[in-house]
């Protein structure tokens, strides 16, 4: 469900990512990064190896038809904290849904934020706020980022986001 509050948000602040490089992080099935694309982005849908088949057949299916205004997203295997260096730095935008959950997959995640992202960079969080842990990955990010709530979809409890580097 933050996939789909997170694309609804994108539809409603194109601006965000139209012409912008964008990726998305732990992509699951994808939609947020489809979203983006389908708005203007050029976007990189990223997720660990053993959830790339489905990630491809799913961007194949939804971009069976190549237009002039789209290009299709690129889907690539990113295992968080490893082998950043093959992915460039200074995203305009970083997309994550439903990515904050477990604690031992904190530590790379920020490492792979900070990796990503530039002084420019917006990074968009959708969530629902469950435990302390997500509390306290929140708080661990402003260590690098200045962190605030910009939406809260109240009827399904999901919060999103936005960080920036603290340049």
């Amino acid at each position: 469900m933050q996939a789909v509050v997170l694309s609804e948000f994108l539809e409603s602040h194109k601006q965000l990512v139209l012409e912008k490089k964008v990726i998305e992080l732990g992509a699951g099935t994808g939609l947020v990064g489809m979203v983006a694309s389908l708005l203007g982005g050029y976007v990189e849908i990223t997720d660990r190896e053993m959830a790339l088949k489905t990630l491809k057949y799913n961007v194949g299916e939804n971009f069976k038809h190549p237009t002039h205004d789209v290009d299709s997203p690129t889907v690539l295997e990113l295992e968080w904290g490893k082998s950043l260096e093959t992915f460039s730095r200074n995203y305009d935008l970083i997309l994550g849904a439903d990515i904050i959950y477990l604690k031992e997959t904190f530590p790379d995640l920020l490492k792979t934020l900070a990796h990503l992202s530039g002084c420019k960079t917006k990074v968009l969080l959708s969530c629902k706020i469950r435990y302390d842990r997500d509390v306290n990955f929140l708080q661990m990010l402003k260590n690098d980022f200045i962190v605030h709530q910009i939406f809260h979809d109240k009827e399904r409890d999901i919060v999103i986001y936005e960080a920036s580097r603290k340049c």
